[in-house]
């Protein structure tokens, strides 16, 4: 009975390589000059891969060499895994090479990620960012992006592999003009954002009170019931990091000492199988940045994310 068993060591890659080149070019010089070695090398690679194998695979006329009828079949299947791995390597390097993708929600991404940015971008020069802002779950086997950005309640993550950056902290803001000034929200219109409905009631019940109904006015995003409150139609709810620069101009003002945490947390969400390295290396970055803007201990950071 023939018995047959699998091979526990392979020929050498070298070895390999150059039979392929003499297969394909028909001369062993060739083929020692698309290996840059002498042609001795090249000849003394075929001939011990013809020992190893114990058959063989050219043979050698005066002027020329022909291949064997196995070493014909070999030469195909060799070029054949040559051809794969070459395919493999280059989509590879494609996926290392090819720029970030970073999924986030609108305000984020306008008012926290965009201004640290050029920090980011100055660390890994060359590197193409690409920031697209939606509040769909991400689905990495189908959505073409390598890190996401998410809020969820509590503390458990919300998916395997997430990473918590910051609690979600919220305060009101307003117009100097439209009544700022007074530090108080009577009398403003409350501006509410439809991608984070309840952030009043949660500021409301932290001050022992009851919330309003319902937002006379409620917009899309909360960038937009930012710029609306910059505008004087009312008291927006949101991060103290996403109005930095509005209470740097004094467009806005803040309407209580203390932003008060939501219950929610940012979460950095990666691929839960082999993230690209430009992914963790965003991943260290934001970290990074958060770390580096909080406070001493006890002290409530007027920068935090929400």
């Amino acid at each position: 009975m023939l018995c047959w068993r699998m091979r526990d060591t392979l020929p050498s890659l070298g070895a390999l390589r150059a039979f392929a080149l003499v297969a394909e070019t028909g001369s062993l010089t060739a083929a020692a000059a698309r290996l840059n070695i002498t042609q001795p090398a090249v000849s003394r690679r075929l001939r011990e891969l013809e020992a190893e194998l114990g058959v063989a695979l050219v043979r050698r006329g005066a002027n020329a060499l022909r291949l064997t009828e196995a070493g014909a079949r070999y030469a195909a299947a060799i070029e054949e895994g040559f051809a794969r791995i070459r395919s493999a390597t280059e989509a590879l390097e494609a996926q290392q090479a090819g720029p970030l993708r970073v999924r986030a929600y609108t305000t984020w991404a306008l008012r926290w990620l965009i201004p640290r940015l050029s920090r980011f971008s100055a660390r890994h020069a060359g590197l193409q960012v690409e920031v697209v802002t939606s509040t769909a779950a991400v689905d990495f086997a189908r959505d073409p992006v390598d890190a996401a950005i998410r809020t969820a309640p509590g503390e458990a993550p919300p998916a395997p592999g997430a990473t918590r950056l910051q609690a979600v902290l919220v305060a009101p803001f307003a117009a100097p003009a439209a009544g700022g000034r007074r530090r108080s929200l009577a009398g403003l219109t409350l501006l509410g954002s439809r991608v984070r409905p309840a952030d009043w009631a949660t500021w409301f019940a932290a001050q022992g009170e009851a919330a309003p109904a319902v937002s006379p006015l409620v917009f899309e995003s909360t960038t937009l019931a930012i710029q609306a409150a910059v505008e004087g139609l009312g008291a927006v709810i949101c991060s103290p990091a996403f109005v930095t620069a509005e209470l740097r101009r004094r467009q806005l003002v803040q309407l209580a000492p203390r932003a008060v945490p939501t219950g929610d947390h940012y979460w950095l969400l990666l691929p839960p199988t082999a993230p690209r390295p430009q992914a963790l290396a965003f991943q260290s970055w934001l970290l990074e940045e958060i770390a580096a803007e909080r406070e001493p201990a006890g002290r409530q950071r007027r920068s935090s994310i929400g």
